[in-house]
């Protein structure tokens, strides 16, 4: 049996400027975390001919090019693996939170059938082909900082120029006191919506491939906030981060007005009166989890209970996909 595991992942700034849409032009700025919260990808073999894959279905099928799931389908056919084999993921969070659950999927499904097939593999290379697979074989609207984060863990600035394709990876040179600070001020809160980042993210891409200026200005600005966001993190001045979420919040409802509904907003209203320093909705938009930074936390939590919404405690991971049992 081959047991695989790889990190869910939060944005600190930057995100929406990974689009190829975008950053082949403008070229792209990020910060991501890595979380402990994983997706766990099992590899088990069988005595019969044919593939077995779990998911939230059950498929049975003989030949590899007949596996209804996409991502599995084109992850066996570019690193390939025997017809004998079962493959079964499960995740810590639910799909569709946010959280780049797809890009860790496809990560961790790759490493474990590179590990299957005795191939080692770099985590820039791993990254790359999670990429390859979701954005130019699935043809899904969505950039490259899920499977990269995924890939390394961390907290990572991730660059790519205009014109060119690799991602460079710099880790985050946040001083120790902050790093472990800004992991205690982190709260969040499952909002109880859960949705597809592509349906969101498609509006995005569309706009950026027609050069759509107040799309490309937003991007600008978002990717200028990412910048300040790294020299405020890498002096350690936390204060001035949170309203950096702040302002990457509101330019995030400028880009679409399917980033958030009518109890989202007031949620936010409501953490922004009890103690949140500054916050944002994680990932594409639409549900998943709310995110702030608050000194009292205690007051913070106080009051989104009383709004019905349910804590999840998230530390850092900083071992990136690992393939746990071979």
């Amino acid at each position: 049996m081959i047991i695989v595991r790889s990190p869910l992942r939060i944005t600190l700034g930057g995100g929406g400027t990974d689009l190829p849409s975008y950053y082949r032009e403008q070229g792209g700025f990020l910060i991501a975390a890595a979380i402990d919260k994983y997706v766990y990808i099992t590899l088990h073999n069988t005595f019969q001919p044919g593939y077995i894959v779990k998911y939230s279905e059950l498929e049975r099928v003989e030949r590899a090019g007949d596996i209804r799931h996409p991502i599995v389908r084109a992850a066996v056919e570019l690193v390939g693996t025997d017809d004998r084999v079962e493959i079964a993921s499960m995740a810590d969070i639910p799909a569709g939170t946010g959280l780049g659950s797809s890009g860790s999927f496809t990560t961790a499904l790759l490493r474990a059938l590179h590990t299957r097939q005795r191939n080692v593999i770099s985590p820039h290379t791993l990254a790359e082909q999670a990429c390859h697979i979701e954005i130019d074989i699935l043809h899904e609207p969505i950039g490259k900082q899920d499977q990269y984060i995924a890939a390394f863990g961390g907290i990572n600035c991730f660059s790519i120029a205009p014109g060119r394709e690799e991602v460079e990876v710099v880790p985050l040179r946040l001083p120790r006191a902050s790093l472990y600070q800004l992991e205690e001020d982190c709260a969040f809160f499952f909002t109880g919506y859960s949705r597809q980042a592509s349906s969101i993210l498609a509006e995005q891409d569309e706009k950026s491939k027609r050069d759509d200026q107040a799309m490309i200005e937003n991007l600008h600005l978002v990717k200028d906030i990412g910048l300040r966001s790294r020299e405020a993190l890498e002096r350690g001045d936390l204060v001035s981060f949170a309203a950096l979420l702040d302002e990457q919040w509101e330019a995030k409802l400028a880009r679409s007005k399917s980033m958030v509904n009518s109890e989202i907003a007031r949620w936010f209203r409501v953490a922004r009166a009890n103690g949140a320093g500054g916050g944002k909705l994680i990932g594409a938009g639409g549900g998943g989890f709310l995110m702030f930074l608050a000194d009292d936390k205690a007051r913070l939590r106080a009051a989104m209970a009383s709004e019905g919404l349910q804590e999840v405690r998230m530390r850092f991971d900083f071992e990136g996909a690992q393939t746990l049992v071979a």
